[in-house]
């Protein structure tokens, strides 16, 4: 017999994508985003495009600084653990950190979030974390991108990306261009591995050393995805107030490649950094995943920060005053180096 039902009619929704889902994730993201907008936002979310009005009066000849950037792999540890709202914060202090090298002062930030199949909740949790990192350091998140694609990620998993724009005057434009030899290397604690890392960290933890999160690790005092997931650390209420007060002559985040492989990005030809690993004192998470994964240091140190997450390079004389200067905000801070003539543009001792 014929049938006489017919063929089935396609939807969107049939296909995998749900524009319900889609609208409901956006009036969630709105309240998140208006409590980061101040003055200088002239738009809604929902917008093709962000608005925003700079106050330009405290700039002489403001020049423009933008960074993009990922979470990475860390990002499977939020798959693994439920957990999502400390992962958009990562992402923001992230590219945060990456223009204040530069002595950029953040004004805005955009987020691209891509998922198989849009789940409103996890993108609250998403934004969330946003949300937070951008109040904590004034910055204005301004719009951004929710795609659900459900031929490209598999059920439960999504990518997060950040798109940052900041300002700095022209001739406090800082590049590593004035960095001379004698000049003295000042590093910041990180708060963990940061966002770098964790495809190594990852198979040590759970694959070489069999744990499971949730699962107390003595060593760290605390749960193994705990200690992992520490929360990128920005750097900018620190960095800001010394900036006003001293000559810097170069700065750096430490990101992917460790202190030798971001450090070397401002060291001027024919300079070399000198770097003492005796100067600080390593977080026990590193030294926990080199003894469970057998890992030589060197590689340690081009894999991961190690404990220093930014460095500030300036003369000696200013170098001193600095170091009074974070002490006194109760900032533990160490002189890791020195800047020398050298071909090695970075070199740990």
């Amino acid at each position: 017999m014929k049938d006489t039902k017919g063929p089935q009619k396609l939807s969107y929704a049939s296909a995998g994508v749900d524009i319900e889902a889609g609208d409901e994730a956006v009036r969630r993201i709105k309240s998140l985003a208006r409590k980061t907008f101040n003055e200088s936002v002239l738009s809604e979310i929902g917008s093709f495009g962000g608005f925003f009005k700079p106050n330009l009066s405290t700039f002489k000849n403001p020049v423009l600084i933008s960074s993009a950037d990922g979470v990475g792999t860390k990002l499977k540890l939020a798959f693994m653990t439920g957990r999502h709202d400390t992962v958009g914060e990562d992402l923001v202090n992230h590219c945060i950190d990456d223009i204040l090298v530069h002595g950029a002062r953040p004004l805005f930030f955009l987020d691209y979030i891509a998922t198989g199949r849009l789940k409103p909740e996890i993108v609250a949790e998403i934004v969330e974390g946003l949300s937070r990192g951008c109040r904590n350091a004034g910055v204005a998140l301004l719009g951004g991108e929710t795609a659900e694609m459900p031929d490209f990620y598999q059920a439960g998993e999504y990518d997060l990306a950040g798109f940052i724009v900041g300002l700095v005057d022209q001739d406090r434009v800082i590049n590593g261009s004035t960095i001379v030899e004698g000049d003295v290397c000042i590093g910041l604690p990180s708060s963990g591995l940061h966002t770098n890392g964790y495809t190594l960290a990852r198979k040590i933890a759970f694959e070489v050393a069999g744990l499971k999160p949730g699962e107390k690790v003595t060593e760290l005092g605390t749960t193994i995805d705990a200690a992992l997931m520490a929360v990128h650390r920005c750097y900018a209420g620190v960095v800001h107030p010394l900036l006003d007060k001293f000559n810097i002559h170069g700065m750096a985040h430490i990101t992917g490649g460790g202190i030798p492989g971001n450090l070397s990005r401002i060291i001027p030809d024919n300079l070399s950094a000198e770097i003492d690993r005796s100067t600080w004192q390593v977080p026990p998470v590193f030294a926990f995943l080199q003894e469970q994964g057998d890992i030589e240091l060197n590689e340690m140190y081009r894999a991961f920060n190690m404990g220093i997450g930014f460095v500030i390079v300036a003369t000696a004389s200013e170098a001193d005053k600095i170091m009074d200067e974070l002490k006194k905000s109760g900032e533990s801070a160490a002189k890791i180096g020195q800047i020398k003539e050298g071909e090695v543009k970075v070199k740990l001792i």
